[in-house]
């Protein structure tokens, strides 16, 4: 029989704190398939050491000194693009908006401080290691942001601001997205309008703690209004819920939002699945489903609900995906009518729900 040789994983971690760096050597170094090449205290220190020893990951807080992380993921962004894990403590609201700022930049996901020892029967290490090993191996590029930047700072397209569509109860566009979706998440939320004809829900997968500070990071660039969604609250046009983390969340026949504890679904709670089922069931024909960038293959399942009940489905493509794992599992059920580049699909979702006519 023969054996599959995996490749050995080269991981910088960045990290002021001595004893939360050695803590994340032991654990990654743990795994023989992963080795530490080094570790930076400081920002300038970072930058430095990526560009010499070539890492295939870097692990890096968003605090650091003389440099802080958004600056050196911009950077290294700009100079040798590489997978970047931050690795954060959610215990500080002023911390949130440097964690999904590098996150824009490049960054590909977010891990928490507090998960790095196991409690409650999870195992916070073996979380970290899926991770690493799944995001040392995707491809990053030069300059995340400056095409994203240059296609935002212009302003809506002349599509979206001429389009006038009458508020409807009985619509709902529902995403559900994973790693290197906050940015994807961004980029559409930020172009709608405020008056946005229905509901939006979204089920993003993000690490405990980190919802509220999404939230607030969305809100700041958008002009609908975003929250965390609520047991009970009712679903209003213009506004975008977004799932607790630990809940899994659904949207009622009474067009509410219904959050519960049932156990994790294939791993994850919230799971998107849950959420895409359920507006399916309770919206028809008036849901468009949408899956976002993520690995894995939650929304595959609920999107085929979307669909077999008349709503209208959406993924995104592969070039504008930072891992295509959960739009091409949608893809292979054949129940998506678009796949579409991040740029169109704000214009799509307007399109959709503009009654008789089209931009």
């Amino acid at each position: 029989m023969i054996r599959r040789v995996q490749k050995n994983i080269r991981v910088l971690i960045v990290e002021d704190s001595t004893t939360t760096s050695l803590t994340l050597k032991k654990i990654l170094e743990a795994d023989p398939a992963i080795t530490v090449i080094g570790i930076a205290k400081d920002g300038e220190e970072a930058v430095t050491l990526a560009q010499r020893l070539k890492p295939d990951l870097i692990t890096m807080d968003v605090y650091l000194p003389l440099m802080d992380g958004l600056e050196v993921t911009k950077q290294l962004m700009a100079r040798q693009p590489t997978p970047i894990l931050v690795i954060s403590s959610s215990a500080f609201t002023s911390q949130s908006d440097k964690v999904f700022k590098a996150i824009s930049y490049g960054a590909l996901d977010v891990f928490s401080k507090d998960d790095l020892l196991s409690r409650n029967g999870v195992s916070g290490p073996d979380e970290l290691l899926k991770k690493v090993k799944f995001l040392a191996n995707v491809k990053v590029i030069t300059h995340p942001l400056a095409r994203l930047s240059q296609k935002t700072e212009s302003g809506r397209s002349e599509c979206l601001e001429r389009v006038k569509i009458q508020e409807d109860p009985e619509r709902l566009v529902a995403f559900v997205g994973s790693t290197g979706s906050p940015k994807a998440i961004s980029k559409i939320l930020s172009t709608l309008p405020k008056s946005f004809p229905c509901g939006i829900v979204i089920v993003i997968h993000l690490a405990q703690g980190f919802v509220n500070n999404f939230v607030n990071w969305l809100q700041a660039s958008c002009e609908i209004q975003v929250k965390a969604g609520v047991q009970g609250e009712s679903i209003l046009p213009g506004v975008a819920y977004i799932a607790p983390t630990g809940s899994h969340m659904q949207v009622s026949k009474n067009h509410t939002i219904d959050l519960m504890d049932d156990p994790p679904r294939n791993g994850l709670r919230p799971c998107g699945d849950y959420l895409l089922e359920s507006a399916a069931r309770h919206y028809g024909k008036g849901c468009i489903g949408i899956i976002l960038t993520g690995m894995g293959r939650d929304g595959a399942i609920g999107i085929e609900h979307v669909k077999t009940t008349g709503g209208k489905t959406i993924a995104q493509d592969e070039e504008t995906s930072a891992i295509f794992g959960m739009p091409k599992a949608a893809i292979e059920t054949s129940r998506i009518d678009r796949v579409l580049p991040l740029e169109s699909i704000s214009s799509e979702i307007l399109r959709l729900l503009k009654r008789g006519g089209s931009c």
